[in-house]
């Protein structure tokens, strides 16, 4: 990252909530790669915590995210809430890939372990999620 680049997080299609009727009518991946073009607007929550989906293929997505000073906690570091609102969407958005249309979820358990800080001032984050299993009711995945 050279010093003549600004780091920001963009929102091409605005933000706002998926028009309903479209989940009936498209797949899961269908929605997120639309998305991803700016067809669809962000989730509110994308300009609220400065992040947004990255990438987008079957089983796997990558949101990206800039942590700032709004983000941090007493301590001065990003808040865990942060982070763990970040992996938690790349979590759930991987699992959403493999959706037919009419088909729903949400995250059922969700647990972090947090082994080293970010800072305000680090640049932008990637985490990756990945399909582990996919059953009738229950998916499970992972990040990095």
């Amino acid at each position: 990252m050279g010093s003549d680049i600004v780091d920001a997080i963009e929102f091409p299609a605005g933000v706002g909530k998926l028009p309903l009727g479209d989940l009936a009518i498209r797949s899961g991946l269908e929605i997120l790669q639309a998305m991803l073009r700016g067809e669809y607007p962000a989730p509110y929550i994308a300009k609220t915590l400065s992040f947004t989906l990255h990438e987008v293929a079957q089983d796997r997505v990558v949101f990206k995210g800039l942590p700032s000073i709004e983000h941090l906690n007493p301590m001065g570091g990003v808040h865990g809430g942060w982070i763990a609102t970040l992996m938690d969407s790349a979590l759930a958005c991987c699992v959403m890939t493999t959706l037919k249309p009419g088909e729903a979820y949400t995250t059922a358990e969700f647990k972090v372990n947090l082994v080293r800080p970010l800072s305000a001032n680090m640049g932008m984050v990637f985490c990756e999620g990945r399909l582990i299993h996919r059953g009738r009711t229950l998916a499970t995945s992972e990040h990095s």
